[in-house]
């Protein structure tokens, strides 16, 4: 016969273990110069340390003046600590392929060599699973060969003090990563997983500003009661009240729900033609472009967006799908209809 004493013991032990937090895992990248790549790296929320160091040396314990004298074959590596609770290792490899130039051989920034060659190096098969993954979508967005290694770690080695948390240590240093990445990654890092199961067209159009086929895209013909959202984080944008159709072959709306859903940038891309390009206050993708041949009695705007861009949320669903503070949005008021507008492009 069990002990009762006994039995609230074992379940309590029981209980304590499955409430034991998941070990942290590491991770190494070579991305270039390892000061900036570190920095990158320690805004990620999850990253919990991190040490630059020298992997897949032929040299024990190599120096800095050994590996740019290139003796050692070893290249510059981030070793990433994280809890795999709150950042997965998908997310680190994508944020990785992004913030370097991952077609470059033995280059990154200004820095060159064999030391600043590019790597994913594994210790598991698992953790080779998900880098070879990421590499097949890059590709399939970016055909071409990428020059980032991935092979397994065969060795490790700490660099010198005065490498360890070197942009902490030095804020106006040396760094290849843009500035702008450093400080925006623990943002981009909540979406960067839905940006990259997009398909390849929401993905060129929303992160690389293309502009899909006009007449022939999903919400051109769409006038269905309901709301247009944010395809990659679901934040409202647009209503179908506020839906025209201006004979451009893109969906075509006179004003976002709210003026601080969006931003606006200057776009020169196109010589001779400047433009108003249109994106998302919170994911900062891209969405078209502003114009302002709209109807005049709706106030002379046309937001000429990407059907890619948006994810159309009928009135029937948006309850059900949580968007019901904005039903008053796609129900009441004057706006309804069509009218004519302009002809420019998204």
């Amino acid at each position: 016969m069990t002990d009762v004493n006994e039995s609230t013991e074992t379940a309590a032990a029981t209980a304590a273990t499955s409430a034991t937090p998941a070990p942290n895992q590491t991770a190494y990248f070579a991305g270039g110069c390892f000061w900036g790549l570190e920095r990158y790296f320690q805004n990620v929320d999850g990253v919990t340390d991190t040490t630059v160091g020298y992997a897949q040396s032929t040299v024990e314990n190599p120096t800095y003046e050994q590996v740019c004298r290139n003796e050692t074959d070893a290249a510059e590596t981030v070793k990433v600590t994280f809890d795999p609770t709150r950042v997965t290792l998908r997310t680190l490899a994508l944020l990785f392929l992004e913030v370097i130039d991952p077609f470059s051989v033995d280059q990154q920034g200004e820095d060159r060599g064999r030391q600043y060659r590019t790597g994913m190096f594994f210790t598991s098969d698992a953790q080779r699973s998900v880098y070879i993954a990421a590499l097949e979508q890059l590709i399939d967005r970016q055909p071409q060969r990428p020059a980032v290694l991935v092979e397994p770690l065969r060795n490790f080695y700490p660099a010198e003090a005065n490498h360890q948390d070197y942009l902490i240590k030095n804020p106006g240093g040396y760094c290849h990563i843009p500035l702008t990445a450093i400080v925006n990654v623990k943002h981009r890092q909540k979406y960067v997983e839905k940006i990259w199961d997009l398909t390849l067209e929401q993905f060129a159009v929303t992160q690389n500003a293309a502009t899909e086929r006009p007449f022939v895209n999903e919400y051109d013909h769409t006038f269905e009661p309901g709301i247009y959202v944010d395809v990659v984080s679901g934040e409202p944008l647009f209503s179908s009240r506020d839906k025209f159709d201006s004979g451009c072959g893109w969906p075509a709306f006179s004003r976002p729900l709210a003026a601080d859903l969006v931003t606006e940038h200057e776009d020169d891309r196109v010589p001779g033609r400047p433009r108003v390009e249109i994106r998302t206050a919170g994911t900062q993708i891209h969405l078209g472009h502003v114009f302002t041949d709209g109807p005049v009695d709706r106030g002379g705007l046309r937001y000429c967006m990407n059907s890619a861009a948006l994810r159309f949320v009928p009135r029937s669903r948006m309850e059900a799908e949580g968007y019901a503070d904005w039903i008053p949005a796609v129900d009441g008021g004057d706006g309804a209809g069509s009218a004519d507008g302009g002809n420019g492009a998204a």
